[in-house]
């Protein structure tokens, strides 16, 4: 089969499949496979349950090896290295913060015996430009590298697992984009007429130390000038600040940022505290605390703040012109921010900014010091034959109910409805939720017999998209996508055969309890 993008949803999907003994080739933009994990830099945002139950049993392997790779080679405490939820960045945002590079390193070894064995091919630095559509089928898929040449590929299945549903409109598949309106989906938090060009931001991590004592403050970014008057609607103030509004409230608050402080031990769970007040550990990815005494000069932290999502446009619906000035100015705004922190953000002495601020670009695999590719919050998504809507897992609709019980559950996912601000002006929206099941119709397209989405393009809404674009739940999407093209393949059906009958149903389901993936949630409480 053949899986378009390499991010962790398409490298789930790749490994289910090869697991099966399908022979697989992925396409992948940039040079690592990950996407928000690696090539975007982003620690994982996962529930308060995960080191116990609430995702499949691949990803968990993913999370151990992670941790086994830092207890394998790096020079930890005797403390850190017999933890068994080791945080190598002792981060608040997640309990298993690490290094971009590292969660590639673990990736590639988790497909190296395939690779090696000549039943998966990886073509990185391909990105998909066209594609051949006969009725109801895709029949094959054009990628071009950096350079402009192009490669035809043709598969019994696709998988469209780029980071923007990129195949969708490629393919002519029937999609949305940006929000819906209530009278379409009926949700308590969606606008009164759709709002297609609305979505949400998105953001170019960096990853930075600090180097006490020493100089690393880059050239002024030419547009600096700009961002540093910026000011978007519904906010407290300038974007190049630390004063942002509390997601939930919507109360500006002012957070903390002093590089190297010693805060003593972290315990990671937003459920209980969100952890953004303190800016330099809310996603530190290697805390010098975990490591021999001085081995590291300082801790390395990530920088994904409100303060760097980018406002003025979407990559999604625009001309290619109009796509290359977002991306230019998410970068330029993220170096802004940098700038800023290094040469004017206030110090707790009375002083202004902190010129021994280091780009990282070395856990980026970059040379320029950000990550590889943007971080990307909000997808197409294809018009599927059942799409999540907010009431389906509300906490203020469903209450102790909790969230719908899907006969056709696939996985399981937990994150509050987190929705950045969007392109159309819009602050936040954040809504309690239930624990969820994610149902396989949502990964059904209404029509195309032979594309699988799976990452941010299954049948979700805007809204319900804010909990479904988590890293558990797209590797989830990602491995069922793998697995259900494969059971496809094997049994001689197809996808809207295996949803239709409930036989079919209830064997793929089973051959996915074997395969380590929960169904459905236990009693839990306190959520």
């Amino acid at each position: 089969m053949l899986v378009v993008g390499g991010g962790l949803g398409g490298a789930a999907a790749a490994l289910a499949a090869l697991r099966r003994g399908r022979s697989v080739l992925v396409t992948e933009e940039t040079d690592w496979l990950g996407g928000q994990l690696t090539s975007q830099g982003v620690p994982p945002d996962e529930h308060p349950w995960i080191e116990q139950f609430g995702c499949t049993r691949s990803y968990r392997a993913l999370r151990d090896a992670i941790r086994d790779y830092y207890r394998t080679w790096y020079p930890l405490t005797d403390e850190a290295r017999a933890r068994p939820d080791l945080n190598p960045g002792q981060g608040r945002v997640s309990r298993l913060c690490h290094e971009p590079r590292i969660g590639a390193a673990v990736l590639h070894a988790m497909l190296g015996p395939y690779l090696a064995a000549g039943q998966l091919r990886v073509l990185y630095g391909h990105r998909p430009v066209g594609a051949t559509v006969d009725g109801d089928r895709i029949t094959g898929v054009t990628v071009a590298d950096a350079a402009g040449q192009t490669v035809e590929l043709t598969a019994p299945y696709v998988i469209d697992a780029t980071e923007l549903g990129d195949l969708l409109p490629l393919a002519g598949v029937e999609h949305v984009t940006g929000f819906e309106s209530r009278t379409q989906t009926g949700e308590p938090s969606a606008p009164d007429a759709a709002q297609p060009d609305n979505m949400q931001a998105f953001s170019w991590v960096f990853a930075v130390d600090h180097r006490a004592g020493e100089d690393h403050t880059i050239a002024r970014p030419p547009g600096y000038s700009a961002w540093a008057r910026y000011q978007p609607p519904q906010w407290p103030d300038r974007l190049l600040s630390l004063t942002a509004p509390d997601p939930r409230t919507l109360q500006p608050v002012r957070r903390t940022f002093v590089p190297n402080a010693d805060t003593g031990p972290v315990v990671a769970d937003q459920s209980k505290d969100a952890g953004d007040k303190d800016l330099w550990i809310f996603r530190r990815i290697l805390s010098r605390a975990v490591l021999r005494p001085g081995f590291a000069a300082s801790d390395i932290t990530i920088v994904n703040w409100p303060m760097i999502d980018y406002l003025p446009g979407p990559l999604i619906g625009v001309s290619e012109e109009e796509r290359a000035k977002h991306l230019d100015g998410a970068r330029e705004l993220s170096l802004s921010m940098l700038y800023w922190l290094q040469t004017e953000a206030p110090r707790p002495d009375g002083g202004t900014g902190w010129p021994g601020l280091r780009l990282r670009g070395d856990v980026m695999g970059t040379a320029d010091g950000l990550a590889k590719a943007p971080y990307i919050r909000e997808s197409r998504r294809i018009q599927a034959q059942r799409t999540v809507v907010e009431q389906d897992l509300s906490f203020a609709v469903r209450g102790t109910r909790g969230a719908v019980a899907y006969p056709d559950s696939i996985g399981v996912g937990m994150y509050r409805v987190d929705l950045h601000p969007s392109t159309g002006g819009d602050t936040y929206i954040d809504v309690a939720s239930c624990p969820f099941q994610i149902p396989l119709g949502a990964l059904i397209p209404v029509r195309l017999r032979n594309l699988l989405p799976a990452g941010k393009n299954i049948g979700t809404t805007h809204i319900t998209n804010g909990c479904y674009r988590l890293h558990p739940v797209e590797w989830n999407v990602g491995e069922v996508a793998g697995a259900l093209a494969a059971h496809c393949l094997d049994n001689g059906t197809e996808p809207h055969q295996v949803h239709a009958a409930e036989g079919r149903l209830r064997a793929f389901q089973d051959e996915l309890v074997r395969d380590g993936v929960e169904l459905a949630w236990p009693e839990v409480k306190g959520y």
